[in-house]
């Protein structure tokens, strides 16, 4: 986050207040990943100002070394407070800055789900195989998933719309047998909380970096199997409403970047070729992508 003013000294009797903003949060039917975050952003600021100086606070936020878009967040947990406690201030504008994400290689994010634990190599394969959100993942439960028919049922973060998506055929075994081997309860979490997915995804992508010499590894984050998700679902469909549903947005500007990510050259392709429908079913499930039909074969391709 970069460097902040000192933090106060003298501690702010605030932790009542804050649990009071929360508590109203909660009975206006906020959920914990929103309520969660709110809490967290309030008690950053009380470490170095007065929440009930308005104008302190303000300031402070102003000269912080942040990205507008955590300032936004900052903000936006701060006016949950000035409202609950009848305290007047004029709001700061911040705008988050937009930009095209850098997708990585398939193979990457492969060989880097490749060397995980049973649990984290099906937590991390739901991420790139049904685009889920990490806190998504954490919070699934064994009522909320089909191991018959390989459905997952998740509950939508954020607010988004509820959605339905398929386990890969080679992903569902795995995920039977985690559940087999831990005895995991209907309604028990199968996975751990998000921030040990996203420390358990940094500590192996670094190590692996480190080993295998190859330093692009230490850009791939955890988020980023999502947005390959959304980027191959609107490559193989161009159905942009499609994506939105699939990947859980409420707001379709945010599925928009996924046009931009999906434009790739041709020499990033495998090409697979399929004489019988067997070997086309085995392209299909390995992710490869039907193109056409030449001198009495099909030709599949996928993203390297």
């Amino acid at each position: 986050m970069g460097s902040n003013p000192t933090p106060r000294t003298k501690d702010e009797p605030y932790t009542l207040r804050v649990f009071q903003v929360l508590w109203q949060m909660k009975k206006d039917g906020y959920s914990e990943n929103t309520i969660g975050p709110i809490g967290r952003r309030l008690r950053n600021l009380a470490k170095h100002v007065s929440l009930n100086n308005p104008d302190e606070v303000k300031g402070f936020i102003a000269r912080a070394d942040w990205s507008n878009g955590y300032k936004e967040n900052i903000v936006n947990a701060y006016n949950h407070y000035t409202v609950f406690h009848g305290l007047s201030w004029n709001r700061p504008k911040y705008q988050r800055a937009f930009s095209i994400k850098k997708l990585p290689l398939e193979s990457d994010i492969d060989l880097i789900i490749s060397y995980t634990r049973t649990r984290n190599r099906v937590a991390f394969r739901l991420i790139k195989e049904c685009g889920l959100r990490p806190i998504e993942v954490a919070n699934l439960t064994l009522r909320q998933i089909d191991l018959h028919k390989g459905l997952v049922y998740p509950e939508t973060a954020k607010g988004g719309e509820a959605r339905v998506l398929k386990l890969k055929t080679e992903t569902l075994p795995l995920l039977k047998q985690l559940v087999t081997e831990k005895n995991v309860a209907v309604n028990e979490v199968i996975f751990p909380c998000s921030k040990t997915l996203q420390k358990n995804w940094n500590k192996l992508r670094n190590k692996l970096s480190e080993r295998l010499a190859k330093p692009e590894l230490k850009q791939v984050r955890l988020y980023d199997l999502r947005h390959f998700y959304g980027t191959m679902l609107y490559h193989k469909t161009k159905d942009i409403v499609h994506v939105q549903r699939k990947m859980g947005h409420r707001n379709i500007k945010n599925t928009l970047m996924y046009i931009d990510l999906a434009v790739f050259k041709e020499e990033e392709f495998i090409v697979k070729v399929a004489n019988t429908i067997k070997e086309a079913c085995q392209l299909i499930e390995a992710g490869f992508q039907y193109v056409t039909e030449m001198d009495g074969v099909k030709l599949f391709r996928k993203r390297k």
